[in-house]
């Protein structure tokens, strides 16, 4: 790659900085590679000292002057070379500098023992990606913003209310982990079950302690045979199929470790979601969404400007990878307008 891409995309050899370089990677993505962008690799370090790893895409046709940029990741369970990365590589073609990023313990990003995930840890992930598009060269660090998927909706909402520097954000099928773990889905969970839950996780601390190793929880069945659940269906049919599967995935693999949900459960993400204001914010649903309350609910606790997109026809997983569903000219509007 020569001028500008080049430039763009050369090494940073400052200890402890970014490192941004052109990837020699085989594309490995579920999705196609655009011909639009440059596509690069960035490693980043997190505020507990984890590497992070996220695939660095810019518009091909791009001027000499700074560009806006957006950091995104999920769904919860996903890796970069999914849904984030579609939206990323997408967002790049509509003219700005975009990173998809594995979480920590997730994916190629650092971190052991693998396939668990934190509220605290994974909302520094998202100001960690900050840190580092605010040091590339080709980005205006004041017009820089956020996509959150999925349960890294929630994350991306909780990262904004304490990071000042993100001017915008967006979410798409937004879960709040710490409420669905904590309550159950609709809020379902009685106090005993909750008691319940919580008493076999701390005694498979012991368990873990003494193997050395956490437990894993399994993740989507092999197969169909006998399921009925809709929702099982579906993440099946995304995460299990040629559509969207991947090696490293944490959805599409092994799952959570079995302990993953204790911190959740203690710690609420969206408590300081009025904190957002006075930055915009815009949640988009699936009106055929089971996790659409979650963007209702935020929405309506959040403080202005913020607005609420529900998707006709549309289920949750529709906004991973649809790219007939997922309204990018409202994304791309809505960041135009705010990271201007």
């Amino acid at each position: 790659m020569a001028g500008a891409g080049a430039a763009a995309l050369s090494a940073v050899s400052v200890a402890g900085a970014p490192v941004f370089a052109q990837s020699s990677k085989e594309w490995d993505k579920t999705f196609p590679k655009s011909d639009a962008v440059d596509y690069g690799r960035v490693t980043f370090t997190n505020r507990y000292g984890i590497t992070l790893v996220g695939d660095l895409y810019l518009p091909k046709d791009r001027a000499e002057a700074a560009l806006p940029a957006i950091a995104v990741a999920g769904p919860f369970g996903a890796v970069k070379e999914q849904a984030a990365g579609l939206y990323a590589q997408t967002m790049a073609e509509r003219g700005y500098v975009t990173v998809a990023f594995d979480p920590s313990y997730v994916g190629e990003s650092g971190g052991e023992p693998r396939s668990v995930a934190s509220p605290d840890i994974n909302t520094e992930d998202f100001m960690a990606a900050i840190d580092a598009l605010g040091l590339h060269p080709s980005v205006d660090r004041e017009r820089i913003g956020i996509i959150g998927i999925c349960g890294f909706g929630g994350m991306a909402l909780n990262a904004v209310a304490a990071d000042k520097r993100v001017k915008a954000v967006a979410t798409t099928s937004m879960y709040d982990m710490s409420r669905v773990m904590a309550k159950g889905y609709y809020d379902s969970m009685t106090d005993e079950q909750r008691a319940q839950q919580l008493e076999k996780m701390s005694y498979q601390r012991w368990v873990d302690a003494k193997a050395d190793s956490p437990a894993l929880a399994g993740g989507l069945p092999d197969s169909l045979d006998g399921v009925d659940d809709p929702v099982v269906r579906m993440y099946y049919g995304y995460y299990k199929t040629e559509r969207g599967f991947h090696k490293r995935s944490v959805n599409s693999t092994t799952g959570w470790t079995v302990t993953t949900p204790m911190s959740f459960m203690n710690m609420p993400l969206l408590t300081y979601i009025t904190e957002i204001s006075p930055r915009p914010m815009l949640l988009i649903a699936g009106s055929e969404a089971h996790s659409r309350y979650f963007s209702e609910d935020a929405h309506a606790a959040a403080a202005e400007p913020k607005e609420l997109m529900i998707i006709e026809g549309a289920d949750h997983v529709d906004l991973y990878d649809q790219m007939d569903i997922i309204p990018f000219d409202k994304l791309q509007s809505f960041f135009k307008e705010h990271l201007a």
